[in-house]
């Protein structure tokens, strides 16, 4: 489901945000990092209970590189999506499959965009 802009600098945002959760969807790990601004910020959902901060395109990109290699089916199906300038949330639920059997959980990004990147992406899940 998308959400409604009620500006221009939110509908770029918006903008900004589909076009990285597209690619993740691809898992095209070189859109998604021409997704992302050069000091790019990522909060990661683990280990527990904080997750890992990676900062910058190197080290952004080995985690997708890495992710990708260990989750082949990763998708990410959006329930929710809005944005208030440079910030959008994004309230999903990730499906992978292990061993054969799908699992998924749900969870929430929060995202500051920049110049029409990403800059930052801060997830968080149930449970």
């Amino acid at each position: 489901m998308s959400g409604a802009a009620t500006d221009d600098r939110s509908a770029g945002t918006l903008r900004a945000v589909e076009r990285f959760n597209e690619a993740f969807n691809r898992h095209d790990v070189a859109a998604i990092m021409s997704a992302m601004t050069a000091d790019c910020v990522f909060d990661s959902t683990r280990p527990p209970p904080d997750g890992e901060r990676l900062q910058g395109q190197p080290a952004v990109r080995a985690f997708w590189e890495s992710f990708f290699a260990r989750s082949p089916k990763a998708r990410f199906e959006t329930e929710e999506i809005f944005a208030c300038g440079d910030r959008a949330v994004v309230r999903w639920v990730y499906h992978w499959m292990r061993d054969g059997a799908p699992g998924h959980v749900r969870g929430v990004d929060v995202f500051r965009v920049r110049d029409g990147l990403v800059a930052e992406k801060l997830s968080y899940v149930k449970g």
